[in-house]
C-alpha cells in the first residue's frame, strides 16, 4: 500500500467518524427544547464544519467532478454525448448493461424469497441461533473472499486430471465431461450471480427474522381462531407486517447488487461476456484511460440507483404517515 493509498483511508475513515459526530450532535441539538441563541446557532456551524468540510471534499466534489468528467474524451476535451452514444451503440457495452439488468433482477428478489423462508421455517426452533449464524457466516466474508472460494468450485481441470472445483467433480462422478464453467456464456453470469445470492441471503434472514418476531402474537392467534391455515395467516397477517422491512431489504440488495465489482473482478475480470456496469466502469478509467467513458458508466450507474433510493423513501414516509 502506498503513502497516499493510507492517507486516503485515513481521511476516510476520519471523514466518517466526523460526520457521524455532526449528524449526533445535530439530533440533539434540535431534540433540545430550549429556546437557541445566535450564539448557539453559531456553535451548531462550528461543529458540523469540519464534517461538511468533509463531505464536500469526499462526496459532493467528486459526484460533480465525475458528472463533469462524462462528457469529455481521453484527453479531457469536451466532446458532448459522445461517450454516452459509443455506450449504447458497442455490443460489448450492451452486453454489460444487460448483465447488470439481470444481476439486480435476481439477485434481490431470489436472496429475499431464501431468506425470508428461511426465517420462517427456523422461527422459534430449538437451534434457531445456530441455524441462523450458520447462514450469515457468509456475510462476515469479503466479496473478494467469496470469489476466491467459488472461484474454485468453479474450478476447471481437463478430462482424465483430477478435479479439484466442487463442481466438475460432481459432474465427472455421474459420467460427465468437465466444463469450463467460468469461461462458457451466459452460465457464467448465472454462476458469479450464485455468489452474491450466496452472501446476501444471510442479511435478508437476519432482517426478516426480527420484523416477523416484531409481528404482534395477538394477530396471528386471533387469526388461527378464525380458522386459518398457515399459508393464510403467513400471507394474511406476517407479509402485511413486514411489508417495511421486506422494502428494506430488496432496495439495499438492489443498491449492492447494481455496484457488484468485487466478485466479477476476482471470478473473471469481466472476461467472456460476464462484465457489469461497475467492473466496466473501472477498466475504461483505470484499464483503458479513458475517464470519460468509466465517468459515464458512473453517471449511468448514479442514475440507476436513484429512483430506488427514491422508492424506499416514499414507502417510509407513507409508513410513518400510517404510525
Amino acid at each position: 500500500m502506498t503513502t497516499a493509498d493510507l492517507l486516503g483511508k485515513i481521511l476516510q475513515v476520519v471523514g466518517g467518524l466526523a460526520i457521524f459526530a455532526a449528524i449526533i450532535g445535530l439530533l440533539f441539538f434540535f431534540l433540545d427544547k430550549a429556546p437557541k441563541r445566535g450564539k448557539d446557532w453559531v456553535q451548531l456551524f462550528v461543529f458540523l464544519a469540519p464534517a461538511l468540510f468533509l463531505l464536500i471534499l469526499g462526496l459532493i466534489y467528486p459526484a460533480i467532478r465525475t458528472s463533469l468528467l462524462a462528457f469529455t474524451n481521453s484527453r479531457g476535451e469536451f466532446n458532448g454525448a459522445d461517450n454516452f452514444v459509443w455506450m449504447f451503440t458497442q455490443p460489448a457495452i450492451l452486453n454489460t448493461l444487460l448483465n447488470t439488468v439481470i444481476w439486480v433482477l435476481l439477485v434481490p428478489i431470489i436472496s429475499t424469497t431464501i431468506g425470508l423462508a428461511y426465517a420462517v421455517f427456523i422461527d422459534k426452533s430449538r437451534g434457531e441461533r445456530f441455524y441462523k449464524a450458520l447462514v450469515f457466516m457468509p456475510m462476515a466474508i469479503s466479496m473478494v473472499g467469496a470469489g476466491i472460494i467459488w472461484k474454485f468450485v468453479y474450478d476447471y481441470r481437463q478430462a482424465g486430471d483430477e478435479q479439484i472445483g466442487l463442481l466438475n467433480q460432481i459432474v465427472v462422478w455421474f459420467g460427465g465431461e468437465p466444463v469450463q464453467w467460468l469461461q462458457t456464456s451466459p452460465i457464467n453470469t448465472f454462476l458469479l450471480i450464485i455468489v452474491l445470492i450466496w452472501i446476501q441471503t444471510g442479511f435478508a434472514m437476519v432482517v426478516l427474522s426480527a420484523a416477523i418476531k416484531a409481528v404482534p402474537t395477538e394477530q396471528l392467534e386471533a387469526a388461527e381462531i378464525d380458522g386459518t391455515n398457515a399459508w393464510e395467516r403467513f400471507t394474511n397477517v406476517t407479509l402485511p407486517g413486514i411489508r417495511g422491512s421486506l422494502v428494506v431489504v430488496i432496495t439495499t440488495i438492489s443498491i449492492a447488487t447494481l455496484k457488484v465489482f468485487d466478485i466479477v473482478r476476482t471470478m473473471t475480470a469481466g472476461n467472456f461476456d460476464t462484465s457489469v456496469i461497475a467492473n466496466e466502469m473501472y477498466t475504461q478509467a483505470f484499464r483503458a484511460a479513458e475517464p470519460g467513458r468509466g465517468s459515464a458508466l458512473a453517471l449511468v450507474l448514479f442514475i440507476l440507483v436513484l429512483p430506488i433510493i427514491i422508492y424506499n423513501v416514499r414507502v417510509m414516509r407513507k409508513q410513518r404517515e400510517i404510525r
